[in-house]
């Protein structure tokens, strides 16, 4: 690496990458209004397409004629995991989870409520970034914290006296 593209880099923070965006997001520049666009299609057809293999399911289901109960129970654990999955990566557009570890054994529940984060990704990206809110918040964060740090200190430190010491 040459010594001007060290000294071209900026000091301070750097924004976080995001899928699909990377570092578009800052400035909304590197065609972000298209990769938005092409995220809201994308997603919305995977949940188009989503629901087409749901429904082959359940048609498999009534096919089988296993009973009333297990057809209704399909429709029932996918609709309540739909609406969980959705809800909890729409919060998580918002705000970190306060337990990691929480979120990571729910897993499993978002898995099967696929096509509810596929709509929550859809519905975001028609506004903003999914995740765009969340990421600018903390980087604004930073760079104020990074400035506050920087604003302190001042001057060479080897050119300041020592205390008790006359200059």
């Amino acid at each position: 690496m040459s010594e001007n593209s060290e000294s071209a880099t900026p000091g301070g923070p750097q924004p976080e990458s995001m899928r699909f965006f990377g570092t578009t997001w800052v400035g909304h520049d590197g065609r972000y209004g298209l990769r938005r666009a092409g995220v809201a299609c994308g997603s919305l057809i995977a949940a188009a397409a989503s629901c087409l293999v749901m429904r082959f399911a359940y048609q498999g289901v009534r096919i089988a004629d296993v009973g009333s109960f297990v057809a209704v129970l399909f429709v029932v654990v996918f609709a309540v995991c739909s609406a969980l999955a959705f809800a909890r990566t729409w919060d998580g557009f918002r705000r970190r989870p306060a337990d990691p570890a929480r979120e990571e054994s729910l897993r499993s529940l978002k898995a099967i409520g696929f096509i509810g984060s596929l709509l929550a990704y859809f519905l975001r990206s028609l506004t903003e970034a999914p995740g765009e809110q969340l990421l600018r918040s903390e980087y604004e964060s930073a760079l104020a914290q990074y400035e506050k740090r920087r604003g302190a200190r001042a001057g060479n430190p080897a050119a300041r006296g020592k205390p008790g010491r006359k200059r």
